[in-house]
């Protein structure tokens, strides 16, 4: 396999199980059969399920409220515990579908998603609905890895590789998009539960059809699976972004902060470990790769930013011009079809100018798409960020595609799981960061303007008896707080960007520099 031209990998392991015929004939092929697109079709439809789950409550929490009569702090669990789930055990499970079979695990995964989906569309409490969405999270853990790793395997070639994880790639990004229009238009007609019950249909039609289409790779030797390191991980990451949400929601307290740093702690030992394994649950060798770091960074820092300013220009929609929450999710849908369309042509990108080049343009797109923020006024905006949507999105589909495709593409297909569990764990700890640093730095500036304000705009504008004055100053205020953020996304973009552009390697260059003299073998990394 070659990344810019430069071979990464001399050696791969010929040890893998359970093969079909197509996919054998695949090997020898660089035209994929249709057996190969429909499993892939059918890969998209957990994929689609585990990303609308993470924003199809944005619009109903107020019905869910009425119905179960949540505390504020349960809430927040019902909202917050899916993504502490799915976060915390990718590494865990993308590690473990290489070990044990992607399509076992997919499969079993599937079935938990949807049992979990359909109690909690008619759970009776708040509790057990919040044990429902940490079982669809766990589930959702097991499908994304997987599924990408799958890719893998049915696509050999990598330029239709390349093209199959752009498709992957705009359908879980098009999923978190349309979850709040799917969600409203769901409950102009049905109770809250159908917001769940939603995924039924899907996951049986995938129980049907996967095993069908999609045949088990895994190694014949897969070694010990360390234990210490599993539960390392997963509490350690767990913590981390526990700590990020909570500092975001409710500024620096004692829990959260002894969170972070007990996280910290965990993920600094869990790192050290790995180096000492003869079968690390995360190979750390693959940082040696220049363009599979700077892949993961890229990873973080756009969703960074994404989640921000969906957060973000989510409150100024609606609290700072008035508009009704499924008008606010409708003004995203012009800049998802755009990431939709960016994701699904970016191989043919990066066959004109190359992988380089196509992570510059990434970069300063979307640091172009944030500053079109900037002109929003108290009065006025809409326009602005419909533009700002747009730009963005073709930064934000590049890297999504970039990111799967370089995790996948840098390790042989047994180990396909792992490698895109580290670059899905990225954009899970990037969309915590995103929310918890520029969030928190909104809200601040936010607060500085004003002693009598509220800590959140929200909470501001339902202080009894408001002048006009008032509210306007609050507003203005908030919209500061926006610019401040959006400003500090798109300079690290532009910074990123510059540093991008001096570090990674033009075609041709040694890849793994500084790191080595000589390419990065993957196969004497195993051996070792």
């Amino acid at each position: 396999m070659h990344l810019l031209g430069v071979p990464i990998a001399r050696g791969w392991p010929s040890d893998l199980a359970a093969l079909s015929v197509d996919d054998m004939n695949q090997q020898h092929t660089s035209a994929p059969g249709v057996r190969a697109w429909l499993g892939l079709f059918v890969v998209l439809g957990p994929v689609l399920l585990v990303s609308m789950d993470g924003s199809i409550l944005f619009l109903a929490m107020p019905r869910i409220s009425q119905a179960l009569a949540p505390t504020a702090e349960q809430a927040l669990w019902v909202l917050d515990i899916y993504g502490f789930a799915v976060g915390s055990l990718l590494i865990v499970f993308g590690s473990l579908g290489d070990r044990y079979g992607r399509l076992k695990l997919l499969m079993i995964g599937t079935t938990i998603f949807g049992l979990a989906s359909a109690a909690a569309a008619f759970a009776p409490s708040p509790e057990l609905l919040i044990a429902a969405r940490a079982l669809m999270g766990v589930a959702g853990a097991t499908l994304l890895p997987s599924a990408l790793a799958l890719l893998s395997e049915l696509f050999v070639d990598p330029r239709r590789r390349a093209q199959a994880i752009g498709i992957f790639a705009a359908a879980f990004a098009t999923g978190f998009a349309i979850g709040p229009v799917i969600g409203g238009v769901l409950l102009e007609r049905f109770w809250w539960g159908s917001v769940f019950l939603i995924n039924l249909p899907v996951v049986g039609l995938f129980l049907v059809f996967a095993p069908v289409l999609l045949g088990e790779v895994r190694a014949t030797r897969p070694g010990r699976v360390d234990v210490t390191s599993v539960v390392t991980s997963a509490t350690g990451l767990l913590l981390a972004i526990y700590s990020l949400k909570r500092i975001a929601a409710e500024g620096l307290s004692p829990l959260p902060v002894l969170a972070g740093l007990t996280g910290a702690v965990l993920l600094a030992w869990f790192a050290t470990r790995q180096r000492h394994l003869h079968h690390p649950l995360m190979d750390l060798s693959l940082f040696g790769d220049r363009t599979f770091t700077v892949a993961i960074v890229t990873g973080l820092l756009p969703l960074a930013a994404w989640s921000a300013t969906a957060y973000l220009a989510g409150i100024y929609l609606q609290s700072v011009l008035g508009l009704a929450v499924l008008q606010a999710a409708l003004l995203a849908l012009p800049g998802a079809a755009v990431l939709t369309i960016t994701c699904i042509i970016t191989p043919a990108v990066v066959d004109r100018v190359g992988k380089r080049t196509a992570l510059l343009i990434c970069h300063f797109s979307i640091a172009a798409g944030l500053l079109l923020l900037l002109p929003t006024t108290v009065h006025g905006g809409v326009g602005w960020y419909v533009a700002s949507t747009v730009v963005a999105g073709v930064g934000y589909g590049l890297s999504f595609a970039l990111v799967a495709d370089t995790a996948v593409g840098a390790v042989p297909p047994e180990r396909a799981g792992a490698a895109g569990a580290i670059a899905e764990t990225s954009n899970e700890i990037g969309n915590a960061l995103g929310i918890a640093l520029l969030g928190s730095l909104a809200a601040l500036l936010f607060r500085l303007q004003g002693p009598a304000f509220a800590p959140t705009l929200d909470e501001t504008l339902q202080i009894p008896k408001l002048t006009t004055t008032f509210v306007d100053e609050a507003k203005s205020a908030f919209v500061l707080g926006l610019h401040a953020s959006v400003a500090v996304a798109g300079l690290l973009h532009v910074a990123l960007g510059v540093l991008a552009s001096r570090w990674l390697p033009r075609p041709g260059q040694n890849n793994a520099a500084p790191f080595s003299d000589k390419p990065v073998d993957l196969a004497e990394s195993e051996a070792r």
